[in-house]
């Protein structure tokens, strides 16, 4: 119980308590309507000036619920304690009181852990000297007791309904950033990977074949230029506060800009086979992403390789990919150390509902296979 009541009351505010503008003015102007009129419609009013007066002020705070619902409530309920002093020791009787109903809803709702504590302590101690002093029949405590409960509880309900639709918020964007981190991986590695094996080969050949390095140098350029492109992408959905595109528009055909003769670094072989025109984007970027990262790894990893096939075969039921390069195994593969582009590749797989696998080839090399469905979704 205590570990309960201290973590109440170490919970902060909501954030950002959305605020309503003209509705909260409109509603301020309808209830103080509402007192004038009870006012002079109530012929059993004691002090009508003074209640009238008293209620209009009160009915103010609304427009502070959000913001201080603490201040509201202390304000709101004080008052009503305290109006017996200047109306000889009469009650505040007003119907239009009811409104304080909403503030208790907006203490639970906007207000801090220890805001609330301290606040329903207030409104205890006001309803409870309420009801000692008025001496009402059991059916009124037990309803007094269950209209404001209700309150209460409605506040803390919305509040924890926000709180968890805020969390479920967060995972998205969390879900968005994994994946706009897994893209970023495997574009700049891509990219970065091909410039590098380019420059090693216009330096070694520099010597013999002056051009090479001209050729490099163009080579170069292109890959940063695309890089730069996706990137900047990437970067322009973030600094927008955009959600993130999910689907970054890659296509399986796509597949065959990979392709290379092997001039600098093993020959990138693309075939592919079966209906692949309607497969949804997600699919598609998938499939893109996945050959594009094994090929990265064949480049870094394989030693001596100077082939790299890719294969994309899709029927009516599934898309499949398979990646095989010819080069030596041993501890330089990156799946005795797995980092990121293993472990982006198991996962985006698996957001789709497939699977992805490598390991090394009986005889020699290494080999990936992918398999997705078809629709894109998970079963």
């Amino acid at each position: 119980m205590h570990a309960l009541v201290r973590s109440v009351w170490n919970e902060p505010r909501p954030p950002n308590p959305p605020a309503r503008g003209w509705r909260d003015r409109a509603l301020v102007v309808v209830l103080v309507t509402v007192t004038v009129l009870e006012g002079v419609m109530r012929p059993d009013l004691h002090w009508r000036a003074v209640s009238v007066t008293i209620t209009a002020g009160l009915v103010l705070t609304l427009l502070w619920r959000r913001s201080r619902p603490l201040l509201t409530v202390a304000i709101a309920f004080g008052v009503c304690a305290l109006s017996p002093l200047v109306m000889n020791g009469d009650p505040l009787e007003m119907y239009t009181l009811v409104f304080l109903l909403l503030l208790s809803y907006a203490l639970c709702r906007w207000g801090s852990g220890r805001e609330v504590v301290i606040g329903l302590a207030i409104i205890l101690v006001k309803v409870s000297d309420s009801m000692v002093s008025d001496h009402p029949g059991l059916p009124d405590v037990i309803g007094g007791w269950a209209v404001i409960s209700v309150s209460i509880a409605a506040g803390g309900a919305l509040r924890y309904r926000a709180r968890a639709r805020a969390r479920e918020l967060d995972k998205v964007k969390l879900l968005e950033r994994v994946q706009l981190a897994r893209d970023l991986h495997d574009t700049v590695a891509h990219h970065v990977s091909a410039m590098a094996i380019r420059a090693q080969a216009g330096l070694a050949t520099s010597a013999s074949h002056p051009d090479a390095a001209t050729d490099a140098l163009r080579v170069i350029e292109a890959e940063a230029s695309r890089a730069l492109a996706e990137m900047s992408t990437m970067v322009r959905v973030l600094r927008q506060n955009q959600p993130a595109d999910r689907e970054p528009g890659r296509r399986v055909t796509d597949l065959r800009e990979l392709a290379s003769r092997g001039r600098s670094g093993p020959a990138v072989d693309v075939e592919i086979s079966g209906d692949v025109d309607d497969l949804p984007p997600s699919v598609e970027a998938a499939i893109y992403r996945l050959a594009q990262e094994s090929i990265t790894n064949a480049r870094r990893h394989a030693r001596h390789a100077t082939r790299v096939e890719v294969r994309v075969t899709a029927d009516d039921t599934s898309v499949r990919l398979r990646v095989t390069d010819d080069g030596d195994g041993g501890p330089a593969h990156p799946a005795s150390r797995p980092g990121y582009g293993l472990i982006g590749m198991s996962e985006r797989a698996g957001l789709l509902g497939g699977t992805c696998e490598a390991g090394p080839n009986p005889d020699r090399g290494w080999t990936v296979t992918a398999v997705l469905p078809r629709t894109g979704t998970a079963s």
